[in-house]
């Protein structure tokens, strides 16, 4: 039933202000603008408000911030972005470098674990 009990909010200044200030990057950015927004105001179940917390960040390996570490990996590498393959490889090496560390660090199993554990209480485990 919808009432005004249940509606869902519009988003705060703060995502809001957010996703505005990323507006207008790249088309794949904005694809992932969107879907940010559409989750934000979408009307879910429990079940599904579970499963897209696993999708997103709960399911350390097979989710969105794997993804994203994996990406930024990628798009640091000269050898698959040639996009830095004319910087001087001292600089080459040093966004490799650091994409490895962001990658690292957004693998981190306890960077997984909040919203895996939010997936469990919504569950009631």
């Amino acid at each position: 039933m919808h009432t005004a009990a249940n509606a869902v909010p519009p988003l705060d200044d703060e995502l809001e202000g957010l996703l505005e200030d990323l507006d207008g990057i790249h088309p794949g950015i904005q694809q992932i603008i969107d879907g940010f927004r559409l989750l934000a105001i979408a009307r879910l179940t429990p079940d599904q408000t579970q499963t897209t917390l696993a999708v997103l960040a709960g399911a350390n390996g097979i989710d969105v911030l794997t993804l994203m570490a994996t990406t930024i990996q990628r798009l640091t590498n000269p050898a698959t972005n040639p996009a830095l393959r004319h910087l001087p490889t001292d600089q080459q090496k040093l966004a490799q470098h650091h994409g490895e560390q962001a990658a690292y660090l957004l693998n981190d199993p306890e960077l997984h674990q909040p919203a895996a554990e939010a997936c469990a209480a919504i569950s009631g485990i």
